[in-house]
């Protein structure tokens, strides 16, 4: 919690789970990688996620992200700089502000930023293709759930939650497509001696994918076959970024 910031601290809203309370959403999970990649000084705001959008309209911060029918879609995670002032409401954007904020840390971007730019985009585009499979064990709060599944069916334009919690051959054909679907990630790693895109060492590409893989691990139940997928690059990589995971 943020009860006491020092006047360098930065302050991140993560959205929280139910108890016991635990990060689990891919965008604030890339904001956490570099967080600690970096090693900032941060302290976590845990957001239920029934009041992330009052949240963010209380802090002020612009939508980033809109609904097809143009309504705009208030999410976490943001970064507030007590330093500064400074209010930062994307998670490509937090990732900018701490690579200006601390140069002389490790760096996120190891080539041009407008290259990480449009690969957060593409990765974003793959991950939600399986996103049907995320319903069943997403880790809602008891108290809120309800009130948050009414929200989410709305969304989807379905009329119940079961309509989203898919079982059964349905299922197993959501996740035959899904891996195929991933198999367009892992052609990164190709010519990578691993456990990283770039080799060795870690940087924001893999936080990308990191933080999708974090959603994964916590709310598919498949997720221990999914880690094996296409000679298991993807679960190599997720146990190689435990070190930057952190505590919460």
């Amino acid at each position: 919690m943020t009860s006491n910031t020092s006047p360098d601290q930065l302050v991140f809203y993560d959205i929280a789970s139910g108890p016991p309370v635990r990060p689990f959403a891919p965008n604030p999970w890339k904001v956490r990688y570099a967080l600690n990649f970096k090693r900032t000084n941060y302290v976590t705001e845990w957001v239920d996620v029934s009041e992330v959008t009052e949240t963010r309209i209380r802090l002020g911060v612009p939508p980033v992200r809109f609904f097809p029918n143009g309504e705009p879609f208030h999410t976490l995670p943001v970064v507030k700089d007590t330093a500064t002032g400074d209010l930062v409401g994307d998670s490509f954007d937090i990732a900018v502000h701490l690579e200006k904020k601390y140069p002389s840390n490790p760096s996120l971007f190891k080539h041009s930023i407008g290259l990480y730019a449009a690969f957060n985009a593409h990765i974003d585009s793959i991950f939600p293709k399986g996103g049907i499979l995320f319903a069943e064990g997403f880790p809602f709060n008891p108290e809120t759930a309800e009130k948050v599944k009414t929200e989410f069916c709305k969304r989807a334009g379905v009329s119940s939650w079961d309509a989203l919690n898919v079982q059964g051959e349905a299922r197993r054909e959501v996740v035959k497509d899904y891996e195929v679907a991933l198999g367009e990630i892992v052609k990164y790693f190709k010519f990578s001696d691993g456990p990283f895109i770039g080799g060795a060492e870690p940087d924001y590409a893999d936080f990308i994918i990191g933080g999708w893989l974090m959603m994964l691990s916590v709310t598919v139940k498949e997720w221990s076959e999914i880690r094996t997928w296409h000679g298991g690059f993807l679960g190599r990589l997720h146990d190689a970024l435990e070190p930057y995971r952190g505590t919460w």
